[in-house]
């Protein structure tokens, strides 16, 4: 896998030739990520859908549309390694299920995230998008997904929990009025602040 001493490009350059859950997925790996050790926010979300495993750039659909939307900020900056880090559960689209895409690949995170983890040095704002992702950054919380982000403010300011920005989530932002409302105010401005920094 990857050396403790390993830099970040290295690191990075043996994350996209992982073929450690191919026999897993539909579509073949993919891995589609973004970082570098500068970045001020951490975007963590959960795996790519096809269409971005299609493209190969993160959030390259109408959930990116969305999600940028409620951050409050251009392609352009979204797109900056050096400003944002988007790094999901996992970095491969896992297939679709029943009900929509299946949960990110498990041999993923424990395999890549810890490491390339250590190279961000500088983040002041983590956000992290979807059920794994709060799993994976806030184990410590119980409770549903919309107890948890609805507790926003009880895990200080550089830590955010969301909900997913997909279409699929329409219904849940029309029964959690105080998401646009109260969150997304206080989510941009957090994010102005750590770009700013």
């Amino acid at each position: 896998m990857h050396r403790d001493n390993e830099s970040l490009s290295e690191l990075t350059s043996s994350v996209r030739a992982c073929r450690l859950c191919e026999p897993h997925l539909p579509e073949g790996p993919n891995p589609v990520f973004q970082i570098s050790a500068s970045a001020r926010i951490l975007i963590a979300g959960q795996a790519p859908g096809r269409r971005v495993h299609e493209s190969g750039i993160p959030f390259d659909d109408p959930s990116g549309d969305r999600l940028r939307d409620w951050l409050g900020v251009t392609r352009e900056v979204f797109y900056d390694p050096t400003q944002i880090a988007l790094l999901p559960m996992g970095f491969c689209y896992p297939g679709t299920g029943k009900s929509g895409d299946l949960p990110p690949r498990r041999e993923c995170e424990p395999a890549w995230r810890p490491a390339l983890l250590q190279h961000l040095k500088g983040l002041t704002l983590t956000l992290a998008i979807g059920q794994y992702a709060i799993k994976s950054h806030m184990p410590e919380v119980r409770g549903t997904l919309t107890d948890t982000v609805r507790r926003w403010r009880d895990f200080g300011d550089r830590l955010m929990p969301l909900p997913h920005p997909s279409p699929r989530n329409n219904i849940w932002l029309k029964k959690n009025p105080w998401f646009e409302e109260e969150l997304l105010p206080e989510l941009r401005q957090a994010v102005s602040r750590a770009l700013a920094d």
